[in-house]
């Protein structure tokens, strides 16, 4: 039986813009054939995206500004360097756009998503419990929360039955 509320040829042409959050850790390649496999099906285009986390709230502290702006650049260099060899390692034969921004993470991704108009996010999830999700938050979370589109999460550390 067909639903009346969903009409697949209409919802799969609407993605063609996909936002992947990725942060390095080893769950980030668990994501690469979910986001090649969707962005060949749907001939979208694929966007990597992470966050340096913003450390202007340290501005507080007494610590000279300009060794925090100098840190945060540096930080930045780095984030290029390990985006440049993700896209190496694992996106060789696949094409990919990678922005790199500063600020809180839920709301870089947000904003970013809002702002150039992304059809999709498809990010991972860390599975924090407890006294982990109450210190750190669910980035996942919030971007579900928040998102002006559909956010596909994946559990990176699910096994296959």
């Amino acid at each position: 039986m067909r639903n009346q509320y969903f009409n697949e040829e209409v919802f799969m042409g609407e993605i063609k813009k996909i936002l992947v959050p990725i942060d390095f850790s080893p769950a980030s390649p668990v994501l690469v054939p979910y986001v090649k496999t969707l962005g060949q099906k749907l001939g979208a285009e694929v966007h990597l995206f992470y966050v340096v986390r913003s450390l202007a709230y340290f501005g507080g502290f007494y610590v000279p500004h300009t060794s925090i702006q100098k840190f945060e650049d540096e930080i930045l260099k780095g984030a290029e360097r390990k985006m440049d060899d993700f896209v190496e390692d694992h996106f060789e034969d696949f094409p990919v756009q990678t922005h790199i921004l500063t600020g809180d993470v839920a709301e870089e991704i947000i904003n970013f998503a809002k702002k150039e108009g992304f059809d999709l996010i498809l990010m991972g999830t860390h599975g924090r419990k407890g006294l982990d999700k109450v210190i750190f938050g669910s980035v996942a979370e919030k971007v579900v929360k928040g998102a002006p589109c559909p956010v596909l999460t994946i559990n990176p550390y699910r096994k296959k039955d």
